[in-house]
C-alpha cells in the first residue's frame, strides 16, 4: 500500500467522512491538520489548492470525499 496523507482542519465535517471512510476501509494514513501546523498548510498551497480535506496517495490527490476516487486509488 502506498503511502496515504490526509491533509484536514479541526472542524471539517468532509475531513472527518474521509477519515472515516479510509478507518472502515482499513487504510492507514498520516493526517496532517492545516490549522496545527503551518506547514502542512503550505504544502496544499504548493499544491496550487485552497482547501481541505486533501488526501494523497502515492502520486494520485483527491480533494474532498469522492468513494469513486478513493476506490479507484486505492484498488
Amino acid at each position: 500500500m502506498e503511502n496515504v496523507i490526509v491533509y484536514t482542519s479541526t472542524n471539517c465535517p468532509h475531513c472527518r467522512q474521509v477519515k472515516s471512510f479510509l478507518n472502515d476501509k482499513g487504510v492507514q494514513f498520516e493526517e496532517r491538520n492545516i490549522e496545527q501546523n503551518e506547514d502542512y498548510a503550505q504544502q496544499v498551497w504548493d499544491m496550487g489548492l485552497r482547501a481541505v480535506p486533501v488526501t494523497v496517495i502515492g502520486d494520485k490527490r483527491i480533494v474532498g470525499m469522492n468513494k469513486l476516487q478513493f476506490d479507484k486509488a486505492l484498488s
